[in-house]
This record gives structure tokens, C-alpha cells and sequence, in this order.
């Protein structure tokens, strides 16, 4: 073969092979991580919020566990409904703790999924998981941004794996329902909550005041269908 005959053939099969693709190489993988409680660096990702900032007298903490196979993420603390005496905030009862993400480095996209899940191990109290997106339902001018909202319940004591489907979660407003047809944007989602409330929450769930323990191994977006 000729020197020209050859620096043609060895274009010719590589524009061939640029031009071949495969049509995995353009679908998303089956899941995608969003937190993975791996170490104390995840802890800087999150905040923790609680009745504590509007008088009430419920604590949280959230730390890492090492054990043996695993480490996790321990969100726990104690609900309380009293309220400290004196406050200048207008509430009568209390009752709630929360840990939420700082917001992302812009947006996490994740429309080529329909399901979080958390691997989590209870203490038979129902959380509740917040998704936070761009605001475009409230009222313009609003500086909040867009909470969908679902409970998470699984038996206490052991790991399991809960899944949500993305249009399980519902448009809220200050943890009121929106009654109006809304479809989240999971292409624009700005960061994500897990919540507990000392009322409320899925039949069989324990409720009421008292201590609450959850922990988490990872949070992941995943693709079922």
C-alpha cells in the first residue's frame, strides 16, 4: 500500500468511527448520587433549622457515624411543643427540626430521572423530604424559593431503601399544601430537606413529642422507567 493510499485509509477509518456511536452513550446512567454521607465534609453541605429560631424549645444536631462497613449521616435531636415564655413570635405550639442542603452550585439537573432515593434506617417516626426548585409558583417578588414535599416512613431499627417518585411530591407554601395542578422543574432544583414534625405524618408512624433519630447512608436520583 502507498504512503498516500495509507494516510487515506487511516482518515477514512476514523471519520467511520467518529461518526458511530452508540445509542447508550447518549442515555443518562441508572442513578445518580446527590449526597453520600461518606464524611465529616458532607456535613458542610447542610444546615440545621428548628422551632428554636421562633421560641420554641426543639433541638437538632446532625454527625457522622464510622462503623465497620459504612459510614452515615445521624440527623437527630428532641421535639418539643412548648414554646419559651415571653417570646416575641406569635406561636402557641411548636414542634418541628430539619436539616437542609446548602443551596447547589447553580442548579442540579434531573430531568432524565423520576425517583429519590434515600437509604435510611427510622426510628418509626414519619420525616418528611423537601425539594427545593427556582421559583416560578409563588408570587413574584417572593425571595423563597419552591418547596415540593413528600413523607418518608420505613420501619425502625433497620436499613432500608425508600423511593419516591418525583410526581409524588407536591407544590407547598410554608408547609401548607398548594391546591393548584403544578409540575415541578426537575431541571432547575436548588437543594433538598429532610424534615420532622412532632404531629402529623403517615398512619402507624409514631408522633408526639420527644427524641428522633434518623440515619442516612445516601440520597440518589434514580431512572426506573
Amino acid at each position: 500500500m502507498s504512503r498516500f493510499r495509507g494516510i487515506w485509509q487511516a482518515s477514512l477509518n476514523a471519520t467511520k468511527k467518529a461518526l458511530t456511536w452508540n445509542v447508550d452513550d447518549w442515555i443518562p446512567p441508572a442513578e445518580k448520587y446527590i449526597f453520600n454521607f461518606s464524611s465529616k465534609e458532607e456535613l458542610k453541605k447542610w444546615h440545621l433549622y428548628s422551632d428554636a429560631e421562633f421560641g420554641g424549645l426543639s433541638s437538632a444536631s446532625l454527625e457522622i457515624k464510622d462503623d465497620a462497613n459504612k459510614s452515615s449521616g445521624v440527623f437527630s435531636g428532641n421535639l418539643s411543643r412548648d414554646v419559651t415564655e415571653g417570646t416575641k413570635w406569635n406561636i402557641t405550639r411548636s414542634g418541628f427540626c430539619g436539616m437542609r442542603s446548602k443551596k447547589f452550585d447553580g442548579f442540579i439537573d434531573l430531568e432524565a430521572y423520576d425517583t429519590i432515593a434515600l437509604r435510611i434506617k427510622g426510628d418509626g417516626r414519619c420525616y418528611i423530604s423537601t425539594i427545593y426548585t427556582e421559583n416560578w409558583v409563588n408570587s413574584p417578588g417572593q425571595m423563597e424559593d419552591n418547596s415540593w414535599q413528600s413523607f418518608v416512613f420505613v420501619p425502625k431499627d433497620n436499613w432500608y431503601i425508600a423511593k419516591i417518585p418525583l410526581d409524588h411530591y407536591l407544590p407547598t407554601w410554608r408547609g401548607n399544601v398548594i391546591e393548584a395542578k403544578l409540575e415541578m422543574n426537575p431541571s432547575r432544583i436548588l437543594g433538598m430537606s429532610l424534615s420532622v414534625n412532632a404531629d402529623g405524618g403517615v398512619p402507624g408512624a409514631n408522633s408526639g413529642p420527644g427524641d428522633f433519630k434518623l440515619e442516612i447512608n445516601w440520597i440518589k436520583a434514580l431512572r426506573t422507567q
